[in-house]
C-alpha cells in the first residue's frame, strides 16, 4: 500500500494550533482542579519523581529521538528505521524500570527520593515511559506529514481526560495513585490512537518488522553518528537537572516542589503556539538542508522565529504582572506563597519557545556536537548557581526555594538560547544583535502595556470578590493595546506591514462580506 501524501505545513500547523487551543481551554479548567485536589505536597511529589525519571530518560535517550524524527522526515519510506527505533525504546524502557527496582532493592532509594514512596516512583517511572513513547507516535505522525488526522484525534483525547478527571474530582477520589493511573489511560488512548491512524495511511505494514544484522549494525552507526556527540552533553545535563529538584527536595522539601511545578505548569499552559509549531518547522529545516538549501532556510528562521517570540512573551508578561491571581484561579489560597516562582518562572517560555524554535535548526543540521558543547558548559555553571539559590544560609545559601530555582531557570534559559542564535545567524549569515535587541525590546514593551492594563482596571476593581472580572478586562485591554502596538510597530512583532495589511483585509472580509 502506497504511503497517503502528507498535508501541507499551513493545514498542519492549523490543526495543532487548534488542538492546542482546545487544549488551552481544558488545561484552563484540570489545571484549577489537579493542584486544588492534590494539594502542595502530594503535587510537590508528582514533580519531584516524574522529573527525576524524565531526566534519565532523557539521558539514556542522547539525542536518539531527535535523529530518529530528522531522519524519519528525510526517509519516510524508511519502514526499517521505525522498527529499530521501536526496539531501542524498548531497550530504554526496559533500563529504567530495572534502574528504578535496582535502587529499591540496594536501599538507595531513601537517598535518590528522600520521603517518597516506592509505590508512587515506580509508578513516576512508568509515567514518564508513556509519555515518551507518546511523544515518539506525535513525531512520527509530524515526520508523516499526516497531522491532521492525528490532531483531530488529539482533541477527543483531551476531552477524554477532561471527563475522567472531573468525575474523580467530583467523587473525591482524585489522590496522588488516581492521578497516575489517569495519566496511564489517557496517554495509552493517545497512543493506540495514533498507531491505528499511522497504519491506516499505509506509512508502517503490518508485517516485516525483522531486522538483518547488518541493518541493526547500519543504523547503529547512524544513530551512533548523530547521537554520541550528545553522550556527556545528557550525563552531565541530566545529573545537574536531578540535582535541581534534588537540593529543593532535601533543603525545602516536598511543598516549594509543589510551588515550583505548579509555576512551571502555568508556564506550559500558553507555550501552545510554539509546541505547535516546533516539530513541524524542525520537519522542514531537515528537508531543506537535505536539499543544501539555505536560502530557504534562512527565510523560513527570519518569518517564523521572531514572530513566535513575540506571541510567547504576549503571554508571558501579563501572566507575569498578574501572578497573584493566576494563582488564585488556578491553585487556590494553597499556592499563594508560589507568588514568587511564579513571575519568576513566567519569562522561561519566552526563550524556551525560541530555544525549541531555533534549536531545532542545529538539530536538523547535525550540529549535535554544537548541541553537545553549550549543553555541557552551561550545565556545569548553572550547577553552584542552583546551589547558591536554593541551600539554607547556614549552607552558604539565600534559601530562595521554587522562587531561587525559578531564578536559576529563566537566566540559564536565557544564556543558552543566544548562544544557540549566535551559531544559527552566523550559519544563515543574520545579524545577531538585532535579535538580541529584539528579544530586549519586545518584552520590555510588552511589560510596560501589561503594567498600564493592571493598573488601570485595578483602581477600579480592588475587592478579591472582582477579581475575575479584573483578571479579564485586564486581559482585553492588553490585547487591544499589544493589537494596537503591532498595527504601529509591526517589525517590533517580528511582522512586516504586508502581513499586517492581510490580517486587516481578512478580518474586513469576514465582518462585511459575508
Amino acid at each position: 500500500m502506497k504511503p497517503a501524501a502528507g498535508d501541507s505545513l499551513k493545514k498542519r500547523y492549523f490543526y495543532k494550533l487548534s488542538t492546542n487551543l482546545v487544549g488551552l481551554a481544558i488545561a484552563l479548567v484540570t489545571q484549577a482542579i489537579i493542584p486544588r485536589g492534590l494539594g502542595p505536597k502530594a503535587y510537590g511529589d508528582f514533580h519531584f519523581l516524574t522529573s527525576f525519571f524524565t531526566n534519565v530518560q532523557n539521558f539514556l535517550d542522547m539525542g536518539t529521538s531527535s535523529c530518529f524524527f530528522t531522519k524519519l522526515s528525510q526517509r519516510p519510506n524508511d519502514t526499517k528505521l521505525v522498527s529499530f527505533y521501536l526496539y531501542l525504546t524498548g531497550i530504554i524502557s526496559l533500563i529504567i524500570m530495572l534502574f528504578a527496582a535496582g535502587a529499591h532493592w540496594s536501599e538507595l532509594n531513601n537517598r535518590l527520593w528522600p520521603a517518597q514512596e516506592m509505590t508512587y516512583v515506580y509508578l513516576a517511572a512508568i509515567f514518564v515511559i508513556l509519555t515518551w513513547v507518546s511523544g515518539l507516535v506525535v513525531q512520527m505522525a509530524d515526520a508523516y506529514g499526516v497531522t491532521v488526522a492525528t490532531e483531530k484525534t488529539r482533541i477527543g483525547q483531551k476531552m477524554l481526560g477532561l471527563a475522567v478527571l472531573l468525575i474523580l474530582y467530583v467523587l473525591h477520589q482524585l489522590r496522588l495513585a488516581q492521578f497516575f493511573f489517569y495519566n496511564y489511560l489517557i496517554l495509552l488512548f493517545l497512543i493506540s490512537a495514533f498507531v491505528w491512524i499511522i497504519l491506516k495511511k499505509g506509512f508502517y505494514p503490518k508485517s516485516d518488522h525483522a531486522l538483518t544484522k547488518k541493518q541493526i549494525r547500519t543504523y547503529s552507526r547512524e544513530f551512533y553518528h548523530y547521537s554520541h556527540p550528545l553522550f556527556m552533553a545528557a550525563l552531565i545535563g541530566n545529573i545537574a537537572f536531578i540535582l535541581d529538584r534534588w537540593w529543593l527536595q532535601i533543603f525545602a522539601g516536598s511543598e516549594q516542589q509543589g510551588f515550583y511545578g505548579f509555576a512551571c505548569l502555568i508556564g506550559t499552559a500558553y507555550m501552545l503556539f510554539t509546541n505547535a509549531m516546533q516539530p513541524l518547522l524542525m520537519r522542514e529545516f531537515a528537508i531543506t538542508y537535505v536539499k543544501r538549501d539555505y536560502e530557504q532556510m534562512t527565510s523560513i528562521f527570519r518569518r517564523y522565529i521572531p514572530s513566535f517570540y513575540s506571541l510567547a512573551a504576549f503571554f508571558s508578561c501579563f501572566v507575569a504582572v498578574q501572578a497573584e491571581k493566576v494563582i488564585f484561579l488556578m491553585g487556590g489560597d494553597k499556592f499563594i506563597d508560589a507568588k514568587a516562582a511564579v513571575t519568576i518562572m513566567a519569562f522561561f517560555p519566552i526563550h524556551q519557545s525560541y530555544g525549541q524554535l531555533s534549536g531545532s535548526l542545529l538539530f536538523a543540521t547535525d550540529q549535535t556536537i554544537l548541541m553537545r558543547n553549550i549543553s555541557i558548559t552551561t550545565a556545569l555553571i548553572g550547577v553552584p548557581i542552583t546551589y547558591f539559590l536554593v541551600a539554607p544560609v547556614d549552607k552558604m545559601g539565600l534559601n530562595a526555594g521554587a522562587a531561587g530555582l525559578a531564578l536559576k531557570m529563566v537566566l540559564m534559559q536565557f544564556i543558552i538560547v543566544n548562544i544557540q542564535l549566535y551559531f544559527n545567524a552566523k550559519m544563515l549569515n543574520l545579524k545577531f544583535w538585532r535579535y538580541v535587541g529584539h528579544q530586549l525590546v519586545i518584552v520590555g514593551c510588552l511589560l510596560i502595556i501589561a503594567l498600564a492594563a493592571s493598573l488601570s482596571i485595578d483602581f477600579f476593581f480592588k475587592t478579591q470578590a472582582r477579581m475575575i472580572i479584573s483578571f479579564i478586562l485586564a486581559g482585553i485591554l492588553y490585547t487591544f493595546l499589544s493589537v494596537g502596538m503591532a498595527y504601529l510597530f509591526p517589525r517590533a512583532f517580528g511582522l512586516n506591514r504586508d502581513d499586517i495589511n492581510s490580517i486587516v483585509t481578512k478580518i474586513q472580509q469576514k465582518m462585511f462580506y459575508r
